[in-house]
């Protein structure tokens, strides 16, 4: 049985019948309460996830040498690539400096729970539930309205909402857009575009090894050929999902960094 279609087999046995996935599996059984907050296995995988990428960093950086052995120096490169790929070039190296620890921080804590999807025996995303999402999208939403408060809340709100070069009658159309776009689509956005994409590609992992699990043991005989094109298909979309959760990290991060960025600008 491949590990990945473990959240689904359960319908397909009894009736005989192929039962594909379904959203249920996003709304697991709790499996024990915290201080009365309940627990279930997405929260646990979530929560080794940030394990694993704080203990990854305390590694990685508390003993730096001069010349960096070959931990210290992939962590170095994973943060620096944050840190001046999106940083520096989007913020420039004072503000990319400043925002450097909340952007290596969203990245990597979107690829580590991103990554568990293509995990065996975990093969759930940490971020395809809507709490970490809209948590890290309100962050960015925040963070967006601090730096340009900080900057200059009469020259935040005004470019915010009267972007130059419109005529001032125009105003009273595109001022209540601008504040719709700005301030209520961009984190409703941020969270669903993020959700969304690894919800999808989990859906169509499981499907692709439910049913090759259906067609090797219940439906058998010529079936079997059906399976393994189902099988093919899943391990080439496994190779497109790591694409996908790298891409997904790099985008919320990049659109974090560009919200900032207009938010400290002196016009936009």
């Amino acid at each position: 049985m491949n590990p990945v279609a473990t959240l689904t087999l359960r319908p397909i046995a009894g009736d005989g019948e192929f039962h594909g996935p379904s959203m249920g599996e996003f709304f697991p059984d709790i499996l024990f309460t915290v201080f009365g907050v309940p627990m279930h296995r997405i929260h646990l995988i979530q929560l080794l996830s940030v394990i694993v990428v704080v203990l990854i960093m305390w590694l990685g950086t508390r003993r730096m040498t001069v010349v960096p052995g070959r931990f210290q120096s992939l962590v170095e490169m994973g943060i620096g690539f944050v840190r001046t790929g999106i940083g520096h070039d989007l913020l420039g190296r004072k503000d990319g400096e400043r925002f450097a620890p909340l952007l290596v921080t969203i990245f990597f804590m979107i690829l580590f729970m991103n990554i568990t999807g293509i995990i065996p025996f975990l093969n759930m995303p940490g971020t395809a539930i809507i709490a970490v999402p809209l948590t890290l999208a309100v962050i960015s939403y925040v963070t967006f309205i601090y730096a340009g408060m900080k900057k200059s809340p009469l020259g935040f709100w005004k470019n915010s909402l009267f972007p130059a070069g419109v005529p001032w009658p125009v105003y009273i159309i595109v001022t209540p857009l601008e504040f719709i776009s700005t301030f209520i689509i961009r984190p409703v956005t941020l969270t669903l575009r993020l959700m969304m994409n690894l919800v999808v590609g989990h859906m169509i992992l499981v499907l692709c090894f439910a049913a090759t699990h259906f067609f090797f043991f219940t439906a058998g005989g010529g079936w079997a050929a059906l399976g393994v094109g189902t099988l093919a298909f899943g391990g080439a979309f496994t190779l497109f999902e790591i694409l996908v959760v790298v891409l997904q990290a790099y985008v919320f991060t990049v659109l974090t960094a560009i919200y900032i960025q207009l938010a400290v600008a002196e016009e936009h």
